[in-house]
């Protein structure tokens, strides 16, 4: 548990800082390091071949575990070093954003070695907790407490929705170890049954998958740039992962095939053709995380084989292709119009680097060849056709050709539409180049060596 361990010594240092006055500056360096060590130290165990199970039935850890562990910290540095810009020294949030950051990170961290539905939940929970209060840190906007409230309050009503369905699973296996879902799923007993829903619609509400999505844009839309980032990838990553370890095992069949085909290719199509109309890029991204929701839900269909590998590996091309595109966004401080995309009109005559990066994320979440997307889409499909479900293969393939229009429309208006903003002043922009660099590294990585990539999931 070292990188745990890690992430909460570092989270009572940051608490400390707090408290001192003076020390704000330390804030960031600080959780840079911490985060930086967890994720060192996840690939270092790895590396080492360990399995353990320090709580038995509950807590377990092997290699791949904690090779999803550490790429997934490792994700959680470039969204810190964007809030360099958006949380600096001076302004509110410099302390407090780092902390919450890293309290946040320790419940992801929880979710890929929990073997029981009790650690699942808390580190579920451990993980939205700091979330509801990134939202509204240093909110530029009215909006941004409406938009805590609804995260809040939908969340609230995905957790309830998620314990009642483990309660009834737990009432009829009278096991709280995950192994218990895979038999609740089997079984034909009407409330068992009910469990199972329950808890897929609690992660349908949670990955924000049609007709639970509302919440999504409004959301995204209402926070800071970088908490939108946070919640766009790693959020969404978390809930994926809680997915994941609940079907591991399971064979799909029966009614369980139409709910893990119908909602996710209507988020599909209905995420890709609402985010044409969208004259936001945060609004844009948030209805295209509807539509990656419904690909990577898709998975499940496949084989559970291959699901894991799947899954994962779309996740962090889906998260490194974000977060590049957010890292990139040119600075301005009036937070409303930094995302609007007249804003990119004519980006690459003022800030060629910025346009490139946005372009490259764009063209991987669009599923290009030979960008990362195009073999993160192509396992998702390949799962699905090789568990016997190629109509719905060849659906999803089409709905996902929706996306490409508006993906390619942002780089028609940053490329070929002429320059209607003055260059803005990069102060304070050095975060989120950086951040840029990493993205862009581990962007260069999945697309240049995807399979050493697999290999290791």
């Amino acid at each position: 548990m070292l990188p745990e361990h890690l992430l909460l010594g570092g989270l009572v240092l940051l608490i400390v800082v707090s408290m001192v006055r003076g020390a704000r500056a330390l804030a960031q360096p600080l959780a840079l390091g911490v985060i930086g060590a967890a994720a060192a130290a996840a690939f270092w165990l790895a590396a080492s071949g360990l399995t353990s199970e320090p709580f038995p039935g509950h807590f377990s850890v092997s290699p791949v575990v904690l090779v999803v562990k550490g790429a997934l910290l490792a994700l959680a540095l470039p969204v810190l070093l964007m809030g360099r810009y958006d949380f600096a020294d001076d302004q509110a949030g410099a302390v407090e954003f780092p902390t919450l950051l890293v309290a946040s990170l320790y419940g992801l961290s929880l979710l890929p070695s929990a073997t029981s539905f009790l650690v699942l939940f808390l580190g579920l929970e451990m993980m939205s907790i700091p979330v509801y209060a990134l939202i509204v840190l240093a909110f530029r906007r009215p909006q941004s407490a409406e938009s805590a409230l609804k995260y809040l309050v939908l969340s609230g009503a995905a957790t309830a929705t998620l314990l009642m369905g483990l309660s009834l699973i737990y009432g009829a296996t009278g096991a709280m170890s995950l192994s218990a879902f895979a038999l609740a799923a089997g079984q034909t007993d009407l409330l068992v049954k009910t469990g199972v829903v329950l808890v897929l619609l609690a992660l349908f509400l949670k990955a924000a998958v049609v007709p639970f999505h509302a919440w999504a844009p409004d959301t995204y839309e209402g926070a800071s740039v970088t908490v939108t980032a946070y919640m766009a990838t790693l959020s969404k990553a978390a809930v994926l992962l809680v997915a994941v370890q609940l079907f591991a095992g399971v064979e799909v069949g029966g009614a369980l095939v139409d709910v893990l085909a119908v909602l996710p290719l209507l988020s599909i199509v209905w995420g890709n053709i609402a985010a044409i109309r969208q004259s936001n890029l945060r609004r844009m991204i948030a209805y295209s995380s509807i539509a990656h929701a419904g690909y990577l839900f898709y998975a499940f269909l496949g084989t559970s084989e291959g699901r894991l590998e799947a899954v994962m590996f779309y996740l962090v091309v889906y998260a490194a292709g974000n977060l590049l595109a957010f890292a990139a966004l040119p600075p301005n401080r009036d937070d409303a119009t930094r995302e609007q995309m007249e804003t990119l009109d004519g980006l690459y005559h003022r800030d060629p680097w910025s346009a490139s990066l946005i372009a490259v994320a764009m063209l991987s979440l669009a599923g290009l060849p030979p960008f990362p997307g195009f073999t993160a889409k192509f396992l998702i499909f390949k799962s699905v056709v090789a568990a016997g479900f190629s109509t719905y293969a060849v659906l999803g393939l089409v709905g996902s050709f929706l996306g490409l229009y508006f993906y390619l429309r942002v780089i028609q208006r940053m490329f070929m539409l002429p320059s209607t903003t003055p260059a803005s002043p990069a102060d304070g922009a050095f975060g989120p180049r950086v951040a840029g660099v990493l993205c862009l590294a581990a962007t260069a990585l999945f697309m240049i060596a995807p399979g050493w990539v697999l290999d290791r999931l």
